[in-house]
């Protein structure tokens, strides 16, 4: 069965993005993307919601026609046109990219895609991977964390009562000094 997979890129202070959506602290060189496209293309699906959906889908459909994104970025850009995207929102009812909408997060729909054969799925942006952790559906963390503090933002988790054990399944410390630390829910 296919795993629910959320990964993440975030500041050592717990925030994925910064005031006004910044994301500029970011350490993604060559080597990072690189890697990321190799764990990216191995994949099913993405699971975004729409303002995530919406940001990629502004950018990565032409990304590699731009002689300003070579490498690692341009060999994205097809891997996210042709990759299955679930996109979870209310008020979206079409949209492109090879994409199917859902409108709400049902526990029995998202099984239901897990049991579908192909690669695991990854599920992006803080709040639709709260309402799937909320709901005990994600199975593996994959958080990048990037050596800058950048005091506020938005953070990785949200506040809850909820205690998620968790094994420690890998690392991997990249050359920009990114760590990544996999974890699997037990």
């Amino acid at each position: 069965m296919r795993k629910i997979v959320y990964s993440m890129s975030m500041s050592l202070d717990g925030f994925i993005e910064g005031p006004g959506r910044d994301i500029s602290w970011n350490r993604v060189d060559e080597e990072l993307h690189r890697y990321f496209n190799e764990r990216i293309a191995e994949l099913g699906g993405f699971l975004h919601g729409r303002v995530v959906h919406e940001l990629m889908a502004d950018f990565w459909p032409t990304a590699d026609e731009d002689p300003a994104n070579a490498g690692a970025m341009a060999e994205f850009a097809p891997i996210w046109r042709n990759m299955p995207k679930y996109v979870y929102s209310r008020t979206l009812e079409k949209v492109d990219w090879a994409t199917a909408v859902f409108h709400d997060v049902v526990p029995e729909e998202v099984r239901a895609l897990k049991e579908q054969p192909g690669g695991d799925l990854s599920v992006g942006g803080a709040g639709l991977a709260a309402s799937f952790a909320a709901l005990g559906l994600i199975d593996e963390y994959r958080v990048y964390v990037h050596p800058v503090l950048i005091g506020r933002g938005t953070p990785m988790f949200p506040t809850t009562d909820a205690l998620t054990a968790l094994r420690l399944a890998g690392t991997r410390t990249f050359g920009n000094g990114v760590v990544e630390l996999r974890y699997e829910r037990t």
